[in-house]
């Protein structure tokens, strides 16, 4: 495996947070970052089930993760987070590993209403317009 393509939804704030942060870390392999609603995931993963509904993170051989498996891999592209994937991973932590994503998951609307989308350096994006213009989260 060379290299990774993580498919986030550019409309939740907390997934635009969480790209961003990663973008700051060094990896081990080049990450690239697809909005889930965009024309090229569409065109080269719109056969993927779960694609804008969870986490989708597809290496260049192929083989794809989903949900908890992505957020894991995730950190193992990154330099500092690998040794967490494999503990995390590991039979002890995995159940917990995979229940706390699913509940951050489960209520990243909500969370990313709390934090809102970071600062986007040419304004506009897609998050900001979003959750300027969206119903409250109840």
């Amino acid at each position: 495996m060379k290299a990774l393509t993580i498919l986030y939804d550019e409309l939740c704030p907390l997934c635009v947070r969480c790209r961003s942060w990663m973008l700051d870390q060094p990896s081990y392999v080049p990450l690239e970052f697809l909005p889930c609603g965009s024309e090229k995931a569409k065109e080269r993963y719109g056969a993927v089930p779960w694609l804008g509904a969870e986490l989708v993170v597809v290496s260049d051989d192929g083989d794809v993760w989903v949900g908890a498996a992505a957020f894991l891999m995730c950190l193992w592209a990154l330099t500092g987070w690998r040794a967490w994937s494999y503990r995390l991973s590991g039979p002890t932590l995995a159940p917990l590993a995979e229940r706390f994503f699913h509940g951050i998951s489960s209520r990243r609307r909500a969370l990313g209403a709390l934090l809102g989308p970071p600062a986007c350096p040419v304004g506009g994006c897609r998050a900001e317009h979003h959750a300027a213009h969206a119903a409250p989260y109840r």
